[in-house]
């Protein structure tokens, strides 16, 4: 007799087409809950549509994109088990750099790729992202889970999205507002946010051999718990900044550290100096400093020194400002303003020493 031969099909080859269609399922009432009225459509189709007649209202509208992921901090929400506070920090990543020239975060789509669909995991990184979607006034129009067996690990995982937003060309913020005089705010940020992981990954585990349960003191809580804190999202507050005060700029603190993102948006004549004094870093920037024995100015051009988005406006708006992000419940302050450039190479500096 001969024996029977068994084809190859892509079950075999890794690839559980099943497992992707009970994860749509899990995920589809989470994504309900973001919805505009703009969408159109639900989930599962090949494109998400928005309506773009409600954008008839500008005169002139400017579409902003943006596209980002979170980094190795994936790894620390793999090592945890925990999976549904690494969308916030997607969504912060994207639509946060949106709103920086004052557009309207409109709409998200999201790619999730695993090594292998666990259903329930990949619902919880989607509830996660709707929640994100939720706090920064955006919809989730749709995504892309992606298997890669023989790539990544049966528990490895990565995400990244994409978003776009409006504004009125003559409400666009930038550095062509900016005046000398100028105050710079700072908002203080949630802790580490989604930069700078690979350098406390590699001070905290490799050199200190601390483990992700351990309880520090200093910190509060377990050192796991500290690293997988969402990124804030500001969307929804500096929004409203700009419909209260007058703003000139925004610069989304992220990967490159606070003078140099600052620096983004300030023009070639001019300079900001950012003034230490004013705030105290949160704990775990001490820790990695101390653990890693990293210099300051390593730990600043790497980490965002618990400053997470700051605004550049006119000193007359400063009080207004202030009250209006209090309100909203965000921790802010003056750090900083602008000045002529003179002879300085940087667009933005750092003076003073931290408040302790």
């Amino acid at each position: 007799m001969t024996e029977k031969t068994t084809g190859a099909s892509y079950a075999a080859a890794g690839v559980d087409i099943e497992a992707g269609d009970r994860a749509v399922e899990l995920m589809k009432e989470w994504v309900k809950k973001t919805q505009r009225p703009e969408v159109l459509g639900g989930l599962g189709g090949f494109a998400g549509l928005f309506d773009a007649s409600a954008l008839k209202r500008y005169e002139r509208p400017l579409l902003a994109s943006a596209t980002d992921g979170v980094g190795t901090k994936v790894d620390i929400a793999r090592q945890l088990g925990v999976y549904d506070t690494i969308g916030h920090d997607l969504v912060a990543m994207v639509m946060d750099d949106i709103v920086v020239c004052g557009a309207e975060p409109l709409f998200m789509t999201d790619y999730i790729c695993v090594g292998k669909v666990h259903p329930e995991r990949v619902a919880a990184i989607v509830k996660g992202i709707a929640e994100g979607c939720v706090l920064a006034g955006c919809a989730l129009v749709g995504g892309e889970t992606a298997e890669h067996p023989g790539l990544l690990g049966p528990d490895d995982f990565d995400v990244a999205g994409a978003g776009t937003g409006v504004v009125e060309y003559d409400r666009l913020l930038g550095a062509d507002r900016i005046r000398t005089g100028d105050a710079v705010i700072a908002m203080a940020s949630s802790g580490l946010h989604s930069n700078g992981y690979s350098l406390v990954r590699h001070v905290l585990f490799d050199r200190a051999k601390m483990s992700l349960e351990s309880h520090v003191e200093e910190l509060g809580r377990t050192l796991g718990e500290e690293l997988l804190e969402p990124t804030k999202i500001y969307s929804l507050d500096c929004m409203a900044l700009t419909r209260t005060a007058e703003v000139h700029a925004y610069s989304h603190i992220t990967g490159g550290g606070l003078a140099a993102n600052l620096a983004r948006v300030i023009p070639d004549h001019l300079h900001a100096t950012v003034d230490r004094t004013t705030w105290a870093p949160g704990a775990i920037f001490d820790l990695v400093g101390k653990a890693g024995q990293v210099e300051q100015l390593e730990l600043e051009k790497t980490l965002n020194m618990g400053v997470g988005m700051m605004a550049v406006v006119p000193q007359e708006s400063v009080e207004v400002a202030l009250t209006a992000l209090a309100d909203r419940g965000v921790d802010a302050w003056v750090a900083g303003e602008i000045l002529d450039r003179g002879d300085r190479s940087e667009g933005a500096t750092l003076t003073g020493t931290y408040a302790s």
